[in-house]
């Protein structure tokens, strides 16, 4: 704390209670110039609490239902590239812990963690942030160093490159589904807009042309099949209608899905 006034602001995500309760209450957060904005148990209210309260550092398990950690972190970094974080798991694979630092945390603590090492993590998060902040000063940006300063989508980094990827993962797995930027933006931890911008920036395409080409590379295959109409390929790939899917096959292979067909 300087002058009695809090810098940092911290948000803490564990599917265990007793462990986010006991960091509020043991850990001498106003040492640190430190307060907890929010907490969460698990990870769809964790992404809630961050948005909201946009923290500068984050305590969170990675080992959560219905969870993929490493995407998390790597969306989070993306997103919030300036925020600080510090992994809290029973996950003992070493292979793992790496990946998670060259995503973004900044420590990595296996439970039960002892109280030293959680405050040499803060310590660690904290004095990162004001170097942060005195780079700014020194490059003259007037801006706060919570949330966006920068684009960071403008940078091809390793966390970014993690999360187009899971996108593109993720699409070629469920094109079939009613899938919207939103859901999949929900599956990798980022916003949709953010999203938006990294498919854009990454691969020079929308979600929708890169969803709707899913569905037409798989349709092309289904196509080779003539005991299967077109209409039923239609739905098979994920058009509601016929019409649709023959525009959007025909704008892009040039040629109808019947033409296609022939020239098989």
């Amino acid at each position: 704390m300087t002058g009695g006034i809090c810098i940092y602001k911290v948000v803490l995500v564990d599917d265990e209670s007793i462990i986010v309760q006991g960091l509020q209450r043991v850990v001498n957060w106003s040492k640190y110039g430190c307060e907890v904005a929010g907490w969460a148990n698990d990870a769809k209210t964790g992404a809630q609490a961050i948005r909201e309260h946009k923290p500068d550092i984050l305590f969170t398990d990675i080992r959560m239902p219905d969870l993929d950690g490493l995407t998390m972190i790597a969306g989070l970094k993306s997103e919030f590239p300036h925020m600080q974080i510090t992994v809290l798991t029973g996950y003992r694979e070493f292979e793992y812990a790496k990946r998670a630092i060259s995503l973004g945390a900044t420590r990595f603590l296996l439970k039960p963690s002892k109280m030293a090492e959680i405050e040499e993590a803060l310590e660690a998060m904290t004095q990162k942030l004001k170097h942060d902040q005195q780079i700014s000063q020194l490059l003259g940006k007037s801006e706060s160093l919570e949330g966006f300063t920068e684009d960071p989508a403008e940078e091809k980094n390793e966390s970014n490159s993690f999360i187009v990827n899971a996108a593109l993962k993720y699409i070629e797995v469920h094109y079939a589904e009613k899938l919207s930027l939103s859901e999949l933006a929900d599956k990798i931890y980022v916003s949709q807009w953010y999203l938006s911008k990294l498919l854009n920036k990454y691969t020079d395409k929308t979600f929708y042309d890169l969803l709707n080409n899913a569905r037409i590379k798989k349709a092309k295959q289904l196509l080779k099949d003539p005991s299967l109409k077109i209409g039923n390929i239609s739905e098979m790939v994920g058009f509601m209608d016929v019409s649709h899917f023959s525009r959007i096959f025909k704008k892009t292979e040039n040629i109808s899905p019947k033409e296609y067909r022939n020239s098989i």
